[in-house]
């Protein structure tokens, strides 16, 4: 993986032209050691209640970046420590939350890309509630199942397909 998302802004000007690419807002921390990752999405939409990233997380990622629309919510985590290191085991490039995580210590060892916008000690509530695989906004930037996403240190790019 050799790309940076400085260089995918210049060479695809124009798909942030025509809105087929976008740039997150820079409002999203990095954690876990991958600083680089892309993937195409998995999308989840959910409030306060993480029951649905771990069933999502317990499946093969098989490269795929979990995308979670959490509403932007600072009053409790959606990914913890054993959430993260499940995400590793089963092969998923990373996770990035519109929302908070916990157990960044433990979060900073895997073997993924994690990018969410803060740490919070709260954990979540767990009755299953939510939506897999549905077009989902992630600060103001839509985010489709299958666009792939492209996070290093100097953001988050999402793109309507794989780039070259």
């Amino acid at each position: 993986m050799t790309f940076a998302t400085t260089d995918l802004c210049d060479d695809y000007a124009s798909m942030l032209d025509d809105g087929t690419l976008a740039v997150l807002p820079p409002v999203y921390r990095a954690f876990g050691q991958r600083a680089r990752f892309c993937g195409p999405a998995t999308t989840l939409k959910v409030h306060e209640d993480n029951a649905l990233v771990r069933s999502t997380l317990e499946m093969p990622g098989q490269g795929q970046v979990l995308v979670i629309d959490g509403g932007g919510s600072l009053r409790c985590a959606l990914v913890g420590g054993q959430l993260g290191a499940l995400a590793e085991h089963n092969g998923w490039a990373g996770i990035v939350v519109d929302g908070c995580i916990r157990d960044c210590d433990e979060i900073n060892v895997c073997q993924i890309g994690v990018r969410a916008l803060a740490t919070h000690p709260r954990k979540s509530g767990k009755t299953g509630a939510g939506q897999r695989n549905v077009r989902v906004h992630i600060s103001g930037v839509a985010v489709s199942p299958g666009d792939w996403i492209y996070a290093d240190a100097d953001g988050v790019l999402v793109a309507s397909h794989e780039l070259d």
